[in-house]
């Protein structure tokens, strides 16, 4: 009886998703008869500025926030809040440095897609090609570890079957982006979103309420913090430091290196970035940036922030168990089987909407970038219908690969996976920041810094080489800043008509 309570708001969820999906769909049928791939990729420049915010939220947080992060403040304790804050800044980055100009040149060249701009602004197949090579790889090893979460809370909470829970999961998202395209994905992150914070706030109560109170729970962390400290054993929760004994929760090189995979560096995320393309007016962008830094922040910090105070309430867990399981146990044994359920929807929510994202984008990649382009190069006539069917057909296959190799992942995967953000940032970061802010780039520049970056931060990673305490986001980043720097001194000057696109304000009238 508590598997079906806490199953109906799941359900009914799902059923809203794909309700949504299937609304989109017809209400926008004769714009996408008109230009299908620009009303299926970026929803016709369409965005106001709430909905700008929460799709870009949506998109940020993943499985990750709802389980690992928490678990992992659970067992080290504050600092990990401290390491998480660095997060809130990304939503305020991505728009307030590059969605200004992104949507401007966006508009002048009609880009749909963010390889539309590297396209326009190095004139390099090469680079097109890596780049759209890049994403659907990346996005697909991406998607796959979120599938792979979402079954797993799934299964913890319901106590169904992995398999079914990867099935009914995938089903969902797949068909809704699928149908959907850009604006489904849009409306269904803002969803998403909400109820990602809905859920927080009624962990936290949960969490507090079965704690005794924040006094309780307080007196109880620094107990074991001071345990730590005279032992030399665990982690001192109530700093990320530890001056006389334990060990310390954030080693201050990971965290600085934080403010880069989590912070400056999201602007190298083109399932971000293409956010840019997509919103309707400078108001809108303004708004976003408040409302997606305020959402952000909130669920990063309160997440993590539950996930210490959780400490007041399961003090241990089992042997060998994964510190992933600490906020499903919470859900399952200290909350109402209906409350579970809604709950439960937060981080299902948030795998959903970053599977969606990617996989409208990287179906774009291979359709727009790569399919489209060809045939405007050749000056071959494009059918819509048929641009239509194959875009959906490219999403769908996407999303069942991923599913496909989710029920018996290789373990390779998970190592894939777990550099694919970093591996996606190396390659775009500065092919995007000075391709758009620096005239003297060219296309030797950004080729050889995406390619000779993206190389680096792969084999390092592979072969367990390491910067001290530092991510290898650091080495990827790094030489690919060497590289471009050498091969824009190698290479050629951009031609005055890109310069004057890109750089209208350096030329005299």
């Amino acid at each position: 009886m508590n598997t079906a309570i806490m199953l109906f708001p799941v359900i009914a969820f799902f059923a809203i998703m794909l309700g949504v999906g299937f609304y989109i769909q017809k209400k926008s049928a004769d714009a996408k008869a008109a230009d299908f791939s620009k009303e299926y990729y970026i929803g016709g420049r369409s965005l106001g500025g709430f909905v700008l915010a929460m799709t870009l939220v949506a998109t940020y947080s993943s499985v990750s926030s709802f389980l690992s992060g928490p678990g992992t403040a659970w067992a080290r304790g504050y600092g990990w809040v401290y390491y998480a804050s660095t997060q809130v800044v990304a939503a305020f980055i991505v728009l307030g440095v590059l969605g200004k100009k992104m949507a401007v040149i966006g508009r002048r060249v009609d880009a749909v897609t963010v390889i539309d701009i590297i396209r326009a602004r190095y004139h390099s197949e090469l680079l097109a090609n890596f780049s759209a090579l890049v994403i659907v790889v990346f996005f697909t090893t991406t998607m796959l570890g979120q599938f792979i979460g979402g079954a797993q809370i799934f299964s913890a909470a319901t106590g169904l079957s992995y398999e079914l829970g990867l099935l009914l999961f995938a089903v969902v998202v797949v068909l809704y982006t699928t149908v959907g395209g850009f604006n489904a994905v849009a409306i269904t992150d803002t969803i998403c979103a909400m109820v990602m914070v809905v859920g927080m706030v009624l962990l936290g109560y949960a969490i507090i309420s079965k704690g005794g109170g924040l006094a309780a729970i307080t007196s109880h962390i620094a107990e074991v913090s001071a345990q730590a400290e005279a032992t030399g054993e665990g982690y001192v929760m109530l700093s990320p430091y530890a001056e006389k004994g334990g060990v310390a929760s954030i080693p201050t090189q990971l965290y600085l290196t934080q403010w880069m995979l989590c912070g400056f560096t999201t602007l190298g995320l083109p399932q971000s970035n293409v956010r840019c393309l997509a919103y309707k007016d400078t108001k809108s962008v303004h708004q976003a940036m408040i409302y997606g830094t305020i959402v952000v922040g909130a669920m990063m910090v309160g997440m993590h922030l539950f996930g210490v105070l959780s400490k007041g309430v399961l003090q241990t867990i089992p042997e060998g168990a994964s510190t992933d399981t600490v906020v499903p146990s919470l859900i399952v044994n200290y909350m109402h089987p209906f409350v579970a359920g809604l709950v439960i929807i937060g981080p299902l929510a948030a795998t959903m909407s970053t599977i969606s994202s990617l996989l409208i984008a990287g179906s774009s990649a291979i359709v727009k970038d790569v399919y489209l382009h060809y045939m405007e190069r050749n000056n071959k006539e494009v059918d819509q219908k048929f641009v239509g069917k194959i875009s959906i057909i490219v999403t769908a296959v996407m999303g069942i690969a991923a599913v496909i190799m989710g029920i018996n992942p290789p373990d390779i995967i998970v190592w894939i996976n777990m550099f694919s953000f970093g591996g996606l940032q190396t390659a775009f970061f500065w092919t995007l920041v000075l391709g758009l802010f620096w005239k003297k780039a060219n296309k030797e520049g950004a080729t050889l810094g995406a390619i000779g970056g993206l190389a680096v931060y792969c084999v390092t990673m592979a072969l367990g080489i390491k910067l001290g305490s530092f991510h290898n986001i650091i080495l990827g980043v790094g030489s690919g800043l060497i590289f471009f720097i050498i091969g824009t001194m190698i290479g050629k000057p951009i031609d005055e008509k890109t310069g004057r696109l890109f750089f209208p304000e350096t030329y005299d009238d």
